[in-house]
């Protein structure tokens, strides 16, 4: 019986209500169910179904044909009733039921619902029956079979056993499923086993190898074949799967895996193919994913009249991924101003490249404008902007999304934990990973390492190992990313011994745990360890990449180490061809600025490739204030105020150099500045952890509950510097103090909030 085609649906349905309508009293042909109850199912029109199932009754043909009972079958399985469906099963007579087409119906619709085990259940009562399967019945199962390897094979031996080899369909789909599971060899068996090929044999075998790594030999391989066998002709999808495979990294990636992807452009332009959305849209993507934004853009332009959202999605992600995030956004302006209405994963996509440039004012006008759309986004999105808010700094708007997120995913728990890690909250933190385990939510080794840099980076050495206490207890001790985290923790909170211990006791030692453990040592002043693990690093045969040398020129500064690191900053390009960047070469400066080599800091700045930053000057002003160089302070303290005029901190900076040089006047005007410009220094703040808890103290806050112990601790140790100050004149940054006229002046509330914490700690000492 000939199936119409789907544009029909409706009117083949105008036709049966007015042929119901016009109360004859004839009863409609049986054949006219199928297609009916076939349009039922495609356009969800299941009440309407329902009505037919009963009409279908009434006139009898039901349970007797088996057509309209597989059609049934069919509707309520797209509807996702399997109960019905198998209940329209058990109705059937024997002698109908036990035929392949009621059999294949429900087999199908156990298969479609994502029910493996009992499709394959029905299958083998079906054989029990000895009811021969057909085609269909094999095609059906396909689906069921992607996950178990054994199944598919057993399918594959009951194709060979009724004679299906030749049915181009069900072979076609056994080679989609083989390379689905992984399995291109056992695929391209069966593709040269095949006695028949057409197009869709080639490109399924092409895709399976594009979509498994290491496969790129055989792929071209078989496109050569390809390309010689009369009446085969590469399409849009052949080319799709070979720009997919050179664009895969873990496919070697390089130059040659650029030229070859310039070679399949050139193909697609000569070969007269075309240029269509799908093979554009690879061609873009394999562009960025090397890094060539030009060629990219020129494909973009060149398809102006017919981008499509997949089109645009793939520019805004692709160049958010490949160190383009600032065109990114300029790209999803664009698309916005052309009419376009974006994706979730589009906004998601935009919405990373705010995070990366650190842009939390884009990043709100994006979720500004998802809420007028009133666009719902998916739990991935969400995830974005939760992210996005936690790296520019705004915690307690992605705390709010986090809270109104309906459906939360493992993402969503380690986006929300590692924003309050970096944010410095360690006690919300770990609120959060308690609620995540309440949640019946598993943590994984993401949950631990940003943990782990929460602690990390208040100096929570309680907290962090009762962490590692739970890596150890969970198995998850295993993973690299953890260890290396530990490592971190340990040599940022102090312990050198334990971070040692961890790195030594790590399963196997990567670039990452290297630096770590490097970066500890130098952090510590221990410069000449820290250069021996340097030297065993290079001696196992590794190759420094930028991050580590970034470790290394610390240590050296940190332990005073000028020729050793001179000579390592010189080796960089030479030697390793890493090429020093901006982080380097204020690694360099601090170094020789403490060492009290202002004037050969300043050489070196001169011969700096790039400019300098407003960070790399303050290296440098304070070593002129330390060392006593004081034009050449307020020179390069009005220097860092005129890069970045929107931070108070660089203004007060400016303020303390004039008060070096008692230029009170230069004083009293850079804070009328500030007044000004509606700038105000953001209060400092810093942490002490005592017995397990952390606590928090805030510049010229005094809600402490013992902030009057500290005040009076703080009196009698003033009273005691103060007896100092009378009978010395010591000097500061170079230039002659009188403290004890300092003292006069200002009053003892004016407490440094780091010295509020050393203060508050001491009573509590045993």
């Amino acid at each position: 019986m000939r199936r119409p085609p789907p544009h029909c649906f409706p009117q083949l349905l105008s036709q049966y209500r007015f042929a119901l309508s016009r109360g004859n009293g004839i009863p409609p042909h049986p054949h006219a169910f199928p297609p009916l109850l076939k349009a039922c199912a495609s356009l969800g029109l299941f009440p309407l179904g329902l009505a037919l199932h009963l009409h279908a009754i009434i006139f009898g043909y039901f349970p007797c044909d088996p057509y309209i009972s597989s059609s049934l079958l069919h509707m309520y399985s797209q509807n996702g009733d399997l109960a019905s469906a198998r209940r329209v099963f058990d109705q059937m007579p024997l002698p109908l039921r036990n035929t392949v087409v009621p059999w294949s119906a429900i087999i199908a619709a156990h298969s479609r619902a994502g029910d493996a085990a009992a499709a394959f259940s029905l299958y083998n009562q079906m054989r029990g029956l000895e009811i021969q399967p057909n085609s269909i019945t094999l095609l059906s199962l396909l689906s069921a079979a992607v996950s178990r390897l054994d199944h598919l094979q057993c399918l594959h031996a009951s194709a060979i056993r009724h004679g299906f080899e030749a049915d181009l369909v069900l072979t076609n789909s056994m080679l989609n499923v083989y390379a689905t599971c992984g399995r291109p060899d056992l695929a391209r068996r069966l593709f040269d086993s095949m006695p028949l090929r057409d197009i869709v044999s080639w490109n399924s075998m092409l895709s399976g190898y594009a979509r498994t790594d290491g496969c790129v030999a055989g792929l071209i391989d078989l496109f050569r074949r390809m390309r010689v066998v009369k009446g085969i002709h590469p399409d849009h999808q052949t080319y799709g799967s070979l720009i997919s495979c050179f664009t895969n990294t873990k496919n070697g990636g390089g130059e040659v895996s650029i030229q070859l992807g310039k070679s399949v452009h050139a193909l697609v332009v000569t070969s007269g193919v075309g240029m269509d959305a799908h093979v554009q849209t690879a061609l873009v993507s394999m562009y960025l994913k090397f890094g060539r934004l030009n060629d990219a853009f020129l494909l973009f332009d060149q398809a102006q009249d017919h981008r499509d959202i997949v089109l645009w999605t793939a520019m805004i992600s692709g160049l958010a991924q490949n160190d383009g995030a600032d065109k990114a956004l300029v790209v999803f302006s664009q698309m916005l101003s052309s009419g376009v209405i974006p994706a979730t994963t589009t906004i998601a996509s935009a919405l990373s490249a705010c995070a990366q440039l650190g842009l939390s004012s884009a990043g709100a006008s994006i979720h500004g404008y998802v809420i007028r759309q009133r666009m719902p986004l998916d739990t991935a999105a969400q995830n974005s902007l939760m992210t996005m808010y936690a790296k520019c700094g705004r915690i307690r708007l992605c705390q709010c999304v986090f809270d109104m997120m309906q459906d939360r995913d493992l993402v969503s728990w380690n986006a929300v934990i590692s924003g309050h890690g970096q944010s410095g909250h360690l006690a919300e933190a770990f609120i959060l990973f308690r609620r995540m385990r309440l949640a019946q939510q598993r943590a994984d080794a993401v949950t631990m390492v940003s943990l782990l840099q929460a602690c990390a980076s208040v100096g929570g050495l309680h907290h962090g190992k009762s962490v590692h206490n739970f890596v150890i207890r969970h198995g998850l001790h295993l993973s690299i990313s953890i260890d290396t985290s530990l490592v971190d923790m340990y040599s940022k909170c102090g312990d050198l011994e334990a971070a040692r211990t961890c790195f030594v006791l790590m399963p196997q030692q990567d670039l990452v745990s290297w630096s770590a453990i490097i970066s500890g040592y130098g952090n510590h002043g221990m410069g000449i360890l820290a250069l021996k693990m340097f030297e065993e690093f290079l001696s196992k045969g590794m190759q420094p990449n930028d991050v580590m040398f970034l470790a290394v020129l610390s240590a050296c500064s940190h332990a005073g180490l000028i020729s050793e690191g001179l000579k390592i900053f010189n080796s960089m390009e030479e030697d390793y061809g890493v090429v020093p960047r901006l982080e380097h070469c204020a690694c360099i400066i601090d170094m020789l600025c403490r060492a009290k080599m202002v004037k050969e800091a300043l050489d070196f700045i001169k011969t700096m490739p790039s400019k300098c930053t407003p960070d790399v000057l303050g290296i440098l002003l304070d070593a002129c204030r330390t060392n006593g160089f004081v034009h050449l302070t307020e020179e390069v303290a009005t220097e860092i105020v005129r890069l970045r005029p929107e931070s108070a901190g660089n203004y007060v900076q400016l303020a303390n150099s004039y008060a070096v040089m008692r230029r009170w006047d230069g004083v009293g005007e850079t804070w009328a500045q500030m007044r000004a410009l509606g700038l105000k220094k953001t209060p400092g703040w810093s942490f002490i952890e005592l017995n397990g808890t952390i606590t928090t103290f805030f510049a010229d806050h005094s809600s402490h509950p013992q902030h009057d112990e500290m005040v009076s601790l703080l009196k009698i140790l003033d009273g005691e510097m103060r007896e100092i100050s009378k009978s010395s004149t010591p000097k500061l940054y170079g230039i002659s103090c009188n403290f004890h006229e300092f003292f006069e002046q200002v009053p003892i509330s004016h407490v440094n909030f780091e010295k509020q914490c050393s203060h508050w700690a001491l009573p509590s000492q045993p």
